[in-house]
């Protein structure tokens, strides 16, 4: 059993755990977990990891097999690329697991010798509390900058930039100003436990029509992905606002807004309004 964080991995069975709590691997990405684990704080290879877990099936497309194994374990570490606590990219190389690591043994069950010598049963139950209590030492003393906030895995979701479709470049700005205002609104602390927001990435400013919404799933481990438009007629303005779930772009939920004018305020409103329903979605899944 290998502990980092508040996740426990067993190797041998590819079941993760966070505290409790079973949290679902597919068969690939667990075998890919393992690898980096056993290799804590080694770069392992594209090259390596080819060879270990898809071997010589060259019908297999490995790039996308690697990233969305990457992406899974990312999206249940609750880890991120651009700032990653658990696996580390390396450029043009492979990946590294970067945090600290612990050995556990099981558990065993007490033996019929074992329950009918309380003496001997104390010394194993004080010695077990000795290593507890040596690791709860060690970890105050570093600090513990490996801990994972307390609740479950939050659902992480992009936000791109709002596409600006009005013809007036002028209006880039308030086109960019609703998306941020919407990933400040997604990112309160009452919001941060549940969901995981990314708004920053150079993926993110792909342009759209060069735009992959499955790549930006696969790159950033996000399950879902907000977009917008904003419109003008010459009389009113319209901000079409989609949730959409990356791995299959299915439209998980989409609304319209229309305006007579696009102030600061106005700008604020319609973030806050996006936010709160893309929330909502979200903490409800």
């Amino acid at each position: 059993m290998i502990r980092f964080g508040r996740f426990t991995f067993d190797p041998a069975d590819g079941v993760l755990r966070r505290e409790d709590v079973i949290v679902r691997l597919q068969p690939q990405p667990a075998k890919l977990l393992a690898l980096l684990l056993e290799r804590a704080g080694e770069t392992v290879t594209r090259d390596e990891l080819r060879q270990r877990l898809w071997g010589d099936r060259t019908f297999v497309d490995f790039d996308r097999g690697l990233n969305f194994s990457i992406a899974q374990i990312r999206s249940a570490l609750g880890d991120v690329a651009d700032q990653p606590r658990f696996i580390a990219t390396v450029p043009r190389r492979g990946y590294r697991f970067i945090a600290p690591i612990v050995t556990v043994a099981p558990l065993e069950p007490p033996t019929e010798e074992t329950a009918s010598h309380p003496a001997q049963r104390g010394w194993r139950l004080s010695l077990l509390a000795a290593a507890v209590l040596a690791f709860g030492i060690a970890a105050a003393v570093v600090g513990r900058p490996w801990d994972v906030p307390p609740g479950p895995v939050p659902e992480r979701v992009a936000v791109v930039p709002f596409d600006n479709e009005t013809g007036d470049g002028a209006l880039d700005r308030v086109a960019n100003g609703i998306s941020d205002a919407t990933v400040a609104r997604l990112s309160v602390p009452e919001l941060i436990p549940r969901i995981a927001v990314i708004g920053n990435a150079a993926i993110l400013r792909t342009p759209r029509q060069s735009r992959d919404l499955k790549a930006i799933g696969a790159t950033l481990g996000a399950e879902y992905v907000v977009l917008g438009q904003l419109k003008h007629d010459g009389e009113r303005f319209r901000v079409v606002a989609h949730l959409i779930r990356s791995r299959d772009e299915v439209h998980v939920w989409a609304s319209t807004f229309d305006r007579p004018a696009m102030t600061l305020d106005v700008q604020s409103e319609l973030a806050t309004r996006i936010a709160g329903a893309v929330a909502a979605q979200l903490t409800a899944r």
